[in-house]
């Protein structure tokens, strides 16, 4: 639906963004991010025809945006960061323009009324647009996005401005949306990205530095294959730990295998680790399934989504790999006696320290005295 195609754009001297290439299926939700001047908005408003690129190719819907523009736009819904709202219209009279802008072929009024009904202004549609709220004024922002029901949606910050309810109420219609639109979503809220999107692309200095979901960057990212399961066995007994151990170390791929701490009565958490690009979740579903085991918890990575943008935008790549475990301390419990034992074989070596430490002041005191008899003679 969409490809980018060594997509370059150059200011003089300086490449904002830098040869990156990348495709956007159907129905997928691919969540774009980037620091400040890493090259997003460049991107995105080469997407959307609103800048021309240096050199490269952008396929909407395999029109390239460059030799046909009018066509490939036609294909876009976009809402930028602010909004492109005439603020002294009424909401239904903005979106008719709209309507007429974009020359659409819907049945003006049933189709209006559906959008409105989807980004929840219907209350709304007579007011005037400056005397709304910020959050309406994005819903109605991502109304006229879709006007005209486009296949693909590219939405730069599209939850601003927005109250925890319609947050969860814009992710919502975002992934509903995604079932019969291709969107790219571009959003600094990191839990949105990864609540909303199929796939994350992280852009940094003008390429495309990660590409892929949340899981697999951060595998690419710690160099490991782990993962942390908690099993509950059949009798959630002792004896179901040594079988799961030995059951999982069965499946093609297994490295290694560990039952670490009892989480609960008989429940114990497993820690597994798998060769390079295998990936072991599906065999261990089905495992477990046919020994009447249930699995409680899988975790693959300890990495947030903010972890990996960090990582990668800053450059903080160190300690990535795995450290070898430090030996565990022991403690040893002694007895009265023992302890009383003890504090006598330190106070005897206080004693003798303190003798020695006479003997050597004795000594040095004879050894000055000698010096300066010695001196004295010279």
């Amino acid at each position: 639906m969409i490809e980018v195609k060594n997509l370059t754009k150059q200011y003089g001297d300086k490449k904002a963004v830098n040869d990156i290439s990348f495709k956007v299926e159907k129905g997928e939700i691919l969540g774009f991010l980037g620091p400040n001047g890493a090259g997003k908005s460049t991107t995105m408003n080469m997407l959307t025809g609103y800048i021309s690129s240096t050199s490269g190719h952008v396929l909407i819907n395999g029109v390239d945006i460059l030799e046909d523009p009018k066509k490939a736009k036609a294909n876009i819904g976009y809402l930028p960061e602010i909004p492109p709202l005439y603020v002294d219209m009424t909401v239904d009279a903005y979106l008719s323009f709209v309507f007429d802008l974009k020359k659409c072929k819907l049945p003006r009024k049933a189709h209006l009324k559906d959008v409105c009904n989807l980004c929840k202004i219907n209350d709304v549609r007579g007011r005037i647009i400056k005397n709304l709220s910020k959050g309406y004024r994005q819903r109605v922002g991502l109304a006229q996005a879709l006007i005209n029901n486009p296949p693909v949606l590219i939405l730069d910050e599209p939850t601003v401005g927005l109250d925890p309810n319609q947050i969860i109420e814009i992710r919502t219609l975002i992934k509903k949306l995604g079932k019969r639109h291709t969107v790219i979503l571009s959003s600094h809220i990191l839990p949105e990205i990864q609540a909303v999107c199929d796939r994350i692309i992280i852009i940094n200095k003008g390429e495309v530095a990660a590409d892929g979901t949340a899981d697999e960057i951060a595998r690419k990212l710690t160099n490991e294959h782990k993962m942390t399961l908690r099993i509950e066995g059949s009798t959630r007994s002792a004896k179901d730990k040594d079988e799961i151990v030995s059951a999982i170390r069965g499946i093609k791929g297994i490295k290694y295998v560990r039952a670490d701490m009892e989480r609960e009565k008989g429940i114990y958490d497993y820690d597994v680790e798998a060769d390079e690009d295998t990936d072991i979740r599906r065999e261990l579903n089905t495992l477990c399934r046919d020994k009447g085991w249930n699995i409680l918890m899988l975790q693959l990575s300890d990495l947030t989504l903010e972890d990996i943008f960090l990582k990668i935008t800053m450059g903080d790549t160190a300690g990535m790999t795995e450290q070898p475990a430090k030996p565990a301390t022991r403690i040893k419990l002694v007895t009265e006696s023992e302890l009383e034992a003890m504090n006598k074989a330190a106070e005897e070596d206080d004693d003798t320290a303190g003798d020695d430490s006479d003997s050597s002041s004795d000594s040095t005191d004879e050894q000055d005295s000698e010096d300066q008899d010695n001196g004295g003679n010279e």
